[in-house]
Formats: C-alpha cells, sequence, structure tokens
C-alpha cells in the first residue's frame, strides 16, 4: 500500500442491547421466560410486575366428612398466583447495560455493550487529502482518497470489580474501536484510512433518584485513552479524565459526560480540545424495536463542535438495520480539525 495503515481483522459487529419494550402485557412468567433477547425479557418482567397479579380459584376441603359415607363438602377461595415483586423491577433501567439493579448484575468479566457495533457504507462530501499528502508524494502515488468507505465500530465493556471500595461503585474496561477503509479505492490498493483505539476504565455508581420526572440513573467516572496507532505526521492521541451522569424517562435516556484533558510531553494535537470540546450528551429514544439516537459535542469558546444522529430498525433477530449521518469535526481522529459531512447505511448488532 502507498501509506502506511494498520490492517484490521474484519467481524461482524456485535453488541449494543437496545430493543423497545413489549407493547402487550403477558400473562405468565413462561411468556416472558421464553424470550431470547435479554433486554425484552428484563422488560417483559418488568411489565408483568405492573399487571395486577391474576386470581384463579382453587377447591379447598372445608368438611371432610360431615356424614359417615357422605361426599366431603368443597368451596373454593381465590388464591394470587405469585408474581415477580414491583419492588425488584421498578427500577428496570433503559441503561441496565451498566447492571445498576440487583435482579440485573451478572458478575464480572462478562462481556456487555458499550457504544454501537455497526457495519456501514458511507460517502463523504469531501475527504481530507491532506494528512496524506506527504506520503502520496513520497511514493509517487496520485491516487486520491475515494469518497464512500465501509466504516465499522466494535465497543464492548467489561466488569472487573463490583462493590469496589466497600461501595455500591463497580469498575468497568470499555473498549471501542472504529475504522475506515478505502474498500473500493483500488487505485490507491483499498488501505485502511484511519483506525481509531479507545481504551477506558469508568468506576460507575447507581442513583436511582427522581427529578422533575425523570430518573438519574447512575454517575460515574472514567479515564480515555485514543489513538490512531499512527506515527510521524498521521500520528494523533490523547487522554482524558472524564465525569458522566446518567437519566431515563419513558424510553427516553441521556448520558452527559464532562471531560478534562490530561497534559502530555509530545503532544502531536495540541489544539484538539478546540474542536473536541469539553464534553459530549448521547441521547436515545426506544419505541417498538426502534433506536432513535444522537450524539452532540460542542466548544462554546470556539464555536466548533459535531453532531451524529443514528436511527436502527427492526431487521433480521440481534441485526438492526442501521443509518447514520454526521456533520461537524472529530469524526475520526485524524480529521479531529476537519470538517466533514457523511451518511451511511448498513446493520447494528444488538444482543
Amino acid at each position: 500500500m502507498p501509506y502506511s495503515y494498520r490492517p484490521l481483522l474484519l467481524s461482524l459487529p456485535l453488541l449494543v442491547a437496545a430493543n423497545a419494550m413489549a407493547q402487550d402485557a403477558p400473562k405468565l412468567l413462561s411468556d416472558c421466560a421464553n424470550i431470547t433477547d435479554n433486554v425484552t425479557r428484563l422488560a417483559c418482567f418488568d411489565k408483568l410486575a405492573a399487571t395486577p397479579a391474576p386470581r384463579t380459584e382453587a377447591a379447598v376441603v372445608v368438611n371432610p366428612a360431615p356424614v359417615p359415607g357422605a361426599a366431603p363438602e368443597v368451596a373454593t377461595v381465590p388464591v394470587v398466583t405469585a408474581q415477580p415483586s414491583a419492588e425488584s423491577s421498578a427500577r428496570f433501567s433503559q441503561l441496565d447495560h451498566w447492571e445498576l439493579d440487583q435482579p440485573y448484575q451478572r458478575g464480572v468479566f462478562k462481556f456487555r455493550p458499550h457504544h454501537a457495533s455497526y457495519l456501514i457504507a458511507t460517502y463523504s462530501r469531501r475527504p481530507n487529502e491532506t494528512p496524506y499528502l506527504p506520503y502520496r508524494d513520497l511514493n509517487d502515488n496520485e491516487a486520491s482518497l475515494s469518497k464512500s468507505e465501509l466504516a465499522f465500530q466494535l465497543s464492548f465493556k467489561m466488569k472487573m470489580l463490583e462493590g469496589a471500595f466497600g461501595k455500591p461503585v463497580d469498575l468497568w474496561f470499555g473498549y471501542t474501536q472504529n475504522s475506515f477503509w478505502q474498500a473500493a479505492n483500488s487505485e490507491a490498493s483499498s488501505p485502511f484510512r484511519e483506525t481509531n483505539y479507545q481504551p477506558e476504565l469508568m468506576a460507575i455508581a447507581p442513583l436511582g433518584y427522581e427529578l422533575g420526572g425523570f430518573k438519574l440513573t447512575h454517575a460515574g467516572l472514567g479515564l480515555n485513552h485514543q489513538s490512531n496507532g499512527q506515527s510521524g505526521t498521521l500520528s494523533r492521541s490523547w487522554n482524558r479524565l472524564y465525569a458522566q451522569l446518567g437519566i431515563e424517562k419513558d424510553g427516553f435516556s441521556a448520558t452527559a459526560r464532562a471531560w478534562k484533558r490530561l497534559s502530555e510531553s509530545d503532544d502531536d494535537n495540541p489544539d484538539i480540545v478546540d474542536y473536541m470540546g469539553r464534553g459530549d450528551l448521547a441521547l436515545a429514544y426506544r419505541r417498538d424495536g426502534h433506536i432513535y439516537a444522537s450524539t452532540l459535542r460542542y466548544n462554546f469558546h470556539t464555536s466548533r463542535g459535531a453532531i451524529q444522529a443514528s436511527w436502527a430498525f427492526p431487521l433480521a433477530g440481534n441485526v438492526k438495520g442501521y443509518a447514520q449521518a454526521f456533520a461537524g469535526y472529530g469524526q475520526s481522529l485524524i480529521d479531529y480539525n476537519y470538517f466533514q459531512r457523511s451518511i451511511g447505511l448498513g446493520v447494528l448488532a444488538t444482543f
């Protein structure tokens, strides 16, 4: 290849649970237990807990033998069928992938969704050619970047420790990797234009407070590293310490983060905060199996930011159709200071 790219093994994106809650009220525990999708099953139990317990009639022997040889006297009394307690299910969370409530905790070292995992074909308004020009001249290659790419992201997290420091705080490790592949650009040997790697450590504490009709679900602190694994003039990286807060109500959820960039001795992009801002806001609304989501960033001092909007819709099993649109700075690290517009269509994996 003409450029210094790292090949990446392709894998079917996994994770991100977000099916809408069941619309018809279940009648039996078995109705919920037979549901394979984790989030939908938990939502089913939650709805079942809010349904009045059915009353059934049971035969009870009142007088076993009033007269020798006569049949025993039998009466019927109402019996309430056992149901999941409302207390244990009342706090079911759209953000339950953090395992905020005791009934939904799965223990440590088990994979959970983090950010969206997807595979999409994208079209960009104008690719950022500037960072690659020196390498193109060096290799005497005049091939330009293609406006069409395959973009895919894999994101997961894993709980490392429950009840840290003797408090209701869980420690998590998360990893997100997204790549931009010039798959159809045969003139440039179909390179991976950019791959970003993002490991992070997070401490999450459940809240469960009500505020103006919204439920404050959790608060957390995180340490995040993001880099593109390149060297020389293509190298990009930064480290952040951030705080986050999650809220939800009736299928709507929001997670807000504010971060502080940590200083580095060898800084390839000292002005990255001017474009990436000092925080972001992730919004999502789930209804009838559809997920409408957006992530917003904005630096009020420099008037620069970005918005990414997406729509996931039922397709087949744990795979949803996925449409995404982006406008702004920082779609990838190599483009942190480059304004880009793109649209994409593909699939999103859930479980």
